[in-house]
């Protein structure tokens, strides 16, 4: 199959005008395959060659004025096209195979009821797996959907759709729209009404989670129409579409996807478990998220994949801070969460070998596939963090009179980084293209360290920065007080680089925090009395953001191998059990676990490193016993089920079904529990059984799988690796599943024959399943606990002697380095 080049498709835009499809799909053909046609209008400006995309299981005919193509003549996934200057109408008929991978379109099978269900993921290249399609972001059209259903399914799609006479259903004409945004979701699904602002709001779920859903309906709602009457106050541009539907869709590779009219949703945020307030917060920012997307993204459209930034970055600020402004009520800081788990992301990917810059140079993005690799913790976690600085240095008022002029000016149409700088400039006397060349252009993480020269009342602070940015900052200045609690003295407003040191008066403060409100993106580093103070006295900072800016200071410290991981361990033993804000307590109980437990410490002092997480589980649990603290509680559990490195006190919760003092063990819990048992050899394949049968639903399954590949029993492990590699059966989901359970560290022998196996199967897989499964066996399948010279060694070879797809090769450098770093932090 060819990827589509940046050259063929700005071609093909000089050459067609693309008006109308007419997309007729017919998903009653049976499990495996549906049919589809494609007609298309549209109108070339000179004769010439081109070609339209598909990647049918057959394709049946295809006419171009009504006169016959030979279907012989496609190539791969291209149908070639020979072109006079006017009108044309294309017509393809295909029969499709569904996806069990997440791409195209998905087929799912319910285990609980038996039930089926169907939705459309067009990402990228993958509206070529469902009808034939001029395929890249500038050729928009109006699109026309009918489709044909079994007699008890419901049919959602972009517009408002309604069952015809004959029985098919029939979706309303969409205003302009690129091709990867065409969505259909169909199936009997459940679903909650509702009308706001004049416009009919929908929430759809399969029906065995319908109890679920319905629990949740008024705060998925609550929450979908604060954000959407916040997004009415900020934007001029009113919300472009007929309706607002959110559908919660199994096995869902991202955590939604921004299709105008009908958002999907991984179906995990329907949820079946207790969870956390910012769990719930996740999901909130997620809609806010996607709906920001209808107008940066939808209304308004990049014109190639170099720009993709301007679509997450975009969404990713306003997600965070619409819900910090409509749903305060409910998720009082939201920041405090992208500071922990976001911006962290943004900070591991900027520090990889495959890093790039926010807005990429077009030579960088030449085609779809290296487009595909752009979609991580720069164009997301990074680019936000970087609008989150633009709004502190240009002011809020000017930032949005920028936006509503890009709004207005390119409103249904295609834009670029060189319109979205252009019409914020024309906003405001600020020079928004020389802090674009130094913010959107460049790579890396500066880094910011206090310097304070002086004595008794008289202190000059200078910031030394490492990097080139620009910084607009809140520095925070802490005196101890006479009970040792860390007291604010004030903040400071400064600009790095500085013009002159800044004079402090008073005696030198106990803690200087620069960044202090987390308002750029940089590295931190305190001076020798500010660490000492932070070390001391984290718990006693008065501010949740504050703790969170200095905890991120703190593991990027043990990533660059400037403080110990055990001295990490330590600190968060001694101050994370009197830590009151939930993401914190989340945030670095998974670092201390999944980094420097699993990875970052040798193995003979792994033991110890649980022992410590165990422990700060327990004091967690001891002081939420009054159960007014459902969530830290509930986070306690979690943590201490993770580290335990012996199976009787889980079992014993297991057995009873509830622990000590609450909560009831819920399906995740008890799943949770079992594959712990898994791992530690306390449970067999007979007690796996009986937990499926207990829970005979989807996320049951992937239970079941993650704890069979957990075993630590050779036959278990030949099982899962045959699973994985050897056939082609798994489904995304359960691929993922049985990958997280197969790979264990307490298991490092038993596995350890698998670690050079891993990449021939893995480059084959990528080969034969295409990008989504290959980023998940990168992802999930990578030997990552094998921290040792001979497997870095190992990986650099194959990285360097095998072609693979770039999908997998993007995954393996970025576990390639995280594990080169591992071994440096481990050598001290």
């Amino acid at each position: 199959m060819s990827v589509l080049t940046r050259d063929e498709a700005q071609t093909r835009a000089q050459l067609l005008d693309v008006h109308r499809y007419r997309v007729d799909l017919d998903l009653t053909t049976g499990d495996e395959t549906f049919e589809s046609t494609s007609t298309v209008r549209f109108t070339a400006r000179a004769a010439g060659d081109t070609f339209v995309e598909l990647k049918p299981a057959t394709l049946h005919s295809a006419t171009l004025d009504g006169a016959p193509l030979d279907p012989a003549a496609l190539d791969g996934n291209r149908l070639p096209l020979s072109l006079t200057e006017g009108e044309h109408e294309l017509r393809v008929t295909a029969t499709m195979r569904y996806s069990r991978t997440g791409e195209g379109m998905h087929r799912f099978t319910d285990p609980t009821d038996g039930e089926s269900y169907v939705y459309t993921q067009l990402f990228m290249e993958d509206v070529q797996r469902v009808f034939a399609a001029f395929d890249q972001p500038d050729l928009k059209a109006v699109f026309e959907v009918a489709v044909t259903a079994p007699d008890d399914w419901t049919v959602l799609a972009n517009g408002i759709t309604e069952r015809q006479p004959d029985g098919t259903w029939k979706a309303a004409p969409t205003p302009l729209l690129s091709t990867y945004f065409v969505c259909v979701a169909a199936g009997p699904w459940h679903s909650v009404r509702t009308e706001h602002a004049g416009l009919p709001f929908g929430i759809h779920c399969r029906r065995s989670l319908a109890p679920h859903l319905d629990a949740d309906a008024d705060e998925i709602l609550a929450v979908t129409k604060a954000c959407y009457d916040r997004y009415h106050e900020k934007f001029d541009e009113p919300y472009p579409f007929d309706s607002y539907d959110q559908a919660f869709v199994p096995e869902f590779n991202a955590g939604a996807m921004e299709n105008p009219g009908l958002v999907t949703f991984r179906d995990e945020f329907v949820f079946r478990s207790a969870v956390t307030v910012t769990e719930r917060q996740t999901r909130a920012m997620v809609i806010a998220h996607e709906m920001a997307h209808m107008w940066f993204g939808d209304l308004v459209t990049l014109r190639w994949w170099d720009d993709i930034w301007l679509n997450e970055s975009f969404a990713e600020y306003m997600g965070y801070q619409t819900v910090n402004e409509a749903c305060s009520d409910l998720f009082p800081d939201t920041w405090i969460d992208f500071g922990v788990t976001r911006k962290a992301w943004g900070y591991e990917a900027d520090q990889r070998p495959s890093t790039h810059p926010v807005a990429p140079d077009p030579e960088a993005v030449p085609d779809t596939a290296s487009a595909l690799l752009n979609f991580d913790g720069i164009s997301y976690a990074k680019g936000a963090s970087a609008l989150r600085q633009l709004v502190t240095w240009l002011g809020e008022k000017d930032f949005l009179a920028g936006i509503n002029i890009h709004f207005k000016r390119h409103k249904f149409g295609n834009a670029t980084l060189a319109d979205f700088i252009d019409n914020l400039a024309a906003a405001t006397d600020r020079d928004v293209h020389g802090w674009a060349e130094q913010w959107l252009r460049t790579t890396g993480v500066d880094t910011l360290t206090p310097r304070l020269d002086g004595e008794g009342l008289h202190w000059n602070l200078t910031v030394d920065r490492a990097g080139t940015r620009p910084h607009r900052i809140s520095v925070g200045l802490y005196d101890r007080d006479p009970s040792g609690d860390l007291v604010l003295r004030e903040h400071r407003e400064l600009d790095v680089p500085q013009d002159a040191p800044a004079a402090l008066t008073g005696p030198r403060p106990a803690l200087v925090v620069l960044n202090d409100g987390d308002l750029t993106y940089t590295k931190l580093r305190f001076d020798e009395v500010s660490a000492e103070s932070a070390l001391r006295g984290l718990s006693r900072v008065p501010d949740p953001l504050t703790r969170a800016v200095v905890w991120n200071a703190l593991r990027d410290q043990v990533r660059d191998g400037d403080l110990a991981p055990v001295d990490h361990l330590a600190v968060a033993g001694a101050h994370l059990a009197e830590e009151t804000e939930l993401a914190l307590v989340q945030g670095v109980l998974a670092f201390a676990r999944h980094q420097i437990a699993d990875r970052y410490v040798p193995a003979d002092q792994r033991p110890a490193a649980l022992a410590t997480i165990s422990g700060i589980a327990r004091a967690l649990l001891r002081r939420t016993e009054d159960g007014e603290a459902p969530g830290l509680r509930l986070t306690a559990v979690r943590a201490f089920v993770d580290s335990a490195t012996t199976p009787d006190k889980i079992a014993s919760w297991l057995d009873e079904g509830t622990v000590h003092g609450g909560p009831e063990l819920d399906p995740e819990l008890r799943w949770r529990i079992l594959a712990r048992l898994a791992v530690l050899g306390a449970t067999d394949e007979a007690a796996i059984a009986a937990e499926l049968e207990r829970d005979p639903s989807a996320t049951g399954r992937e239970g079941a799988a993650r704890c069979r590949a957990a075993l630590p029993d050779p036959e278990a492990k030949a099982a899962a690796w045959s699973a994985l590699f050897d056939s082609d059966d798994l489904s995304n989901y359960l691929f993922t599943a049985t990958a997280q359970g197969f790979w264990q560290p307490e298991q490092a022998d038993l596995v350890s024959e698998y670690v050079p196996r891993f990449y021939e199967a893995a480059v084959a897989l990528g080969d034969r399943r295409g990008p989504a499964m290959a980023e998940a066996a990168g992802r999930y399948a990578f030997p990552a606990y094998a921290v040792d010279a001979d497997s870095l060694a190992l990986g650099e070879r194959h990285l360097a002697d095998t072609p693979m797809i770039p999908a997998l090769r993007r995954k393996l450098v970025d576990q390639l380095d995280d594990l080169r770093r591992a071994l440096k932090v481990r050598e001290g």
